[in-house]
């Protein structure tokens, strides 16, 4: 079986055609990626790739240019479990979560790709096969817009083929909040998909209040409404609110997920890929939400996620995240009439325009 035989990184920092905000990173004008390219000894390479707010890449980059390559350097990269436990425990140490654990998501992510074209699938096959066409919706950063202009943005994603918007909530008045919620729900009509998102602003007390206010425009799901620390806050805020709740983006573990679903404080579980340790640990939240009885959302890198939900049988919608790729990866994700398709190209399809990302490197 051929070995690893390069391991290398990529740091780039992004610039965002708009400002976007949210009630707890502020303003956001770029983005950082890390990406990893692995080759085996046939030539073959895997690509991952993980992305932070701004802050932290030049840490991630750091563990995967000097601690990662030589952990895995010559072995075998279709033992996939077995290289994720080595690279685990060999960084434990300095962190479960953190750089630490993006670095290893992009790592994994690189790994299962590079399976999936050695087999020659694309890899919702490899990791599943359930189906292919995947309900998205536009994941907007928007908590600052004046509202004329969040309409504006709300029907350039309908004009693009979306048939389920996110909105942010978390400004410093409630009412403000509920105000942008109703206008949104009377833009886009009863029983249209609208999810809110507050990005962990409020106490457990606040996001209750904030959830019976908002009930009334049935939204499907309050996001992250407190931190993924408050366990016991986040299960009142379930039973009490009265809103399905989604939550999982800042969660970096297994042993996390596990926890949030026990408690009984998240209705949609919502890993990101790039973040809760790659491919191998997504999926085994989805599979372990599904034994929850639970529908599985995502955040983030929604190119290599359509595959992920694609494998599932209890996936819900993908977000369309507002940190896009498409200028930098050549044939970016389609969205036809609410519905995102996982391509069949072999692993998972996302080819990186290296020259284009050299003119944004950090």
């Amino acid at each position: 079986m051929p070995g690893i035989q390069a391991i290398e990184a990529g740091y780039y920092r992004i610039p965002l055609a708009t400002t976007l905000t949210d009630s707890t990173h502020g303003e956001m004008r770029d983005f950082e990626l890390n990406t990893v390219r692995l080759r085996d000894m046939d030539g073959l390479d895997g690509v991952g790739y993980t992305i932070t707010t701004g802050r932290n890449g030049a840490a991630v980059d750091a563990i995967l240019r000097r601690d990662i390559p030589e952990q895995i350097a010559g072995q075998d990269p279709d033992r996939i479990e077995w290289l994720w436990q080595k690279v685990w425990w060999g960084q434990h140490y300095g962190g479960r979560g953190g750089p630490v654990i993006l670095a290893m998501s992009a790592l994994d992510m690189a790994l299962w790709d590079l399976k999936a074209k050695r087999l020659g699938q694309p890899l919702w096959k490899l990791l599943g096969g359930h189906d292919p066409q995947v309900p998205c919706y536009a994941g907007g950063i928007d908590l600052l817009l004046p509202l004329d202009q969040l309409l504006r943005q709300t029907d350039d994603n309908l004009g693009k083929g979306f048939r389920a918007i996110k909105m942010k909530v978390g400004r410093d008045r409630l009412s403000e909040d509920v105000e942008r919620v109703r206008a949104m729900r009377q833009h886009l009509g009863d029983g249209f998909p609208l999810m809110v998102d507050a990005n962990m602003k409020w106490s457990a007390d606040e996001a209750i209040s904030a959830a019976r206010a908002l009930q009334p425009y049935a939204p499907v799901w309050l996001e992250e409404p407190v931190v993924p620390e408050d366990l016991a806050g986040g299960a009142r805020v379930a039973r009490e609110g009265g809103l399905p709740i989604a939550s999982g983006e800042n969660v970096h573990t297994l042993a996390e997920f596990k926890q949030l679903m026990v408690s009984g404080g998240v209705t949609y579980p919502e890993p990101d890929v790039t973040i809760c340790g790659g491919i191998t640990v997504f999926m085994k939240v989805a599979h372990l939400a599904e034994a929850y009885h639970l529908p599985v959302t995502s955040h983030g890198a929604h190119d290599v996620t359509v595959h992920l939900l694609g494998a599932v049988p209890n996936r819900s919608y993908l977000e369309v995240h507002g940190f896009g790729l498409d200028r930098f990866i050549a044939e970016p994700l389609r969205i036809e009439n609410g519905f995102a398709r996982a391509p069949d190209r072999p692993g998972h399809g996302v080819d990186f325009d290296w020259n284009e990302l050299m003119a944004v490197r950090a």
